[in-house]
């Protein structure tokens, strides 16, 4: 009986679990070991990160160009020129534009306020003439809210002065990204092709075919979702932006600058995007804000129906629930950056195991062949 339980497979699993956990538990305990490991991974994380999201912009374009007969080398420096000059187009353009509606809205915030605080007034007054809110002070709660211009500067000054600590630390962080990314990018665009002969060569001769088409479907995969995502972007932030415009919504440029960028974020980014448009005017112009949802809509089932499945597809291939359920888990763990990598992370290490356990079953059915055969 002690035989079968010895080479039972609950016996098994059983030790397999108690030794992970003794493993993690030992770990806990000696964390300053890790830590300089720890650092090491964090300081690399945030360029290969930058430079491999370029990587995947900026690949198909350097195959195009060596299409066209033009050598790898000159294709990647003809690629840095036009990045840079998209870059210098940014700064010279896009931010300064941002930047000047970002103090514009910062100085009409008294008059937003002023505006949430009459609304709010006129709807505690209609409010009171049924019996429910009669007895219901709603003036002491719009006063203890503190929303006075005042209060609001009061605590943005008070937030900026804490993180003055940490500004010459985040400058730092940002120039020593200017200066690596372009490095890592480069060689990235200059050697990439030779990525996957070099991880071939890690495994067996049998298993070489498989982890070749492993990390092609990887590749395509990561190529495909990120190229996708910016077209996309670019789209629903150009669109929104040309729809506000159209119906007169102040800050048009920078609310359809935030629609594009939380459209990073599967099924909820249309809903965040949508937000601070909809805030401002609603209490200003209700009418106004009803139409601020009708082009959100309008765009997003252009997106939905005509870009999406033509520049994306199903290269994820991820049930909705289960991306929402991701967007909570990798939010809680990593904050807005959990957010954005969550999904396309899930669909790595899917793919990844989805292989892993095809091999397994692959190698089993072989051996139970050999098996058969003697």
């Amino acid at each position: 009986m002690f035989e079968k339980i010895k080479n039972s497979k609950l016996m098994f699993w059983s030790v397999e679990i108690l030794i992970i956990a003794t493993l993690i538990l030992v770990s806990s305990k000696i964390d300053f070991v890790f830590q300089p490991i720890g650092t090491f991974f964090t300081t690399l994380f945030a360029p290969i990160l930058i430079a491999g999201f370029l990587y995947y912009l900026l690949n198909p374009l350097v195959n195009l160009l060596m299409k066209m007969g033009v050598k790898r080398l000159f294709a990647i420096l003809l690629i840095f020129v036009l990045l840079i000059g998209i870059i210098v187009l940014i700064f010279m353009s896009v931010i300064p534009n941002l930047v000047e509606q970002l103090v514009s809205l910062a100085k009409n915030i008294p008059g937003f306020i002023s505006n949430m605080q009459d609304w709010l007034q006129q709807a505690a007054d209609n409010a009171t003439r049924f019996p429910l809110f009669k007895e219901l002070d709603v003036d002491k709660y719009i006063n203890n809210l503190d929303v006075s211009a005042g209060s609001i500067l009061q605590k943005s000054l008070a937030g900026v002065t804490n993180g003055l600590g940490s500004v010459i630390g985040k400058i730092t962080t940002v120039v020593l990204l200017l200066i690596t990314v372009p490095f890592i990018l480069f060689y990235m665009l200059k050697d990439g092709d030779k990525l996957v002969p070099n991880v071939e060569r890690l495994f067996p001769e049998k298993q070489r075919d498989n982890i070749k088409g492993l990390l092609k479907q990887l590749n395509k995969t990561l190529s495909d979702y990120i190229s996708g995502q910016a077209i996309e972007c670019l789209f629903v932030g150009t669109f929104t932006f040309l729809g506000y415009l159209l119906i007169g919504v102040d800050y048009a440029f920078l609310f359809g600058v935030i629609a594009g960028l939380t459209n990073l974020i599967p099924y909820l980014g249309p809903y965040l995007g949508l937000a601070p448009a909809l805030v401002y005017t609603f209490f200003d112009s209700p009418y106004k804000a009803l139409l601020c949802i009708v082009i959100v809509l309008i765009v997003q089932q252009v997106d939905g129906n005509v870009i999406y499945p033509n520049v994306i597809g199903k290269s994820l291939n991820i049930h909705p629930l289960t991306i929402i359920l991701i967007l909570l888990v990798a939010g809680n763990l990593a904050g807005i950056l959990g957010v954005f990598l969550g999904v396309p992370v899930y669909a790595i290490l899917r793919t990844v195991i989805v292989f892993i356990v095809k091999i397994v079953k692959q190698s089993n059915q072989e051996e139970r062949e050999q098996e058969f055969l003697s």
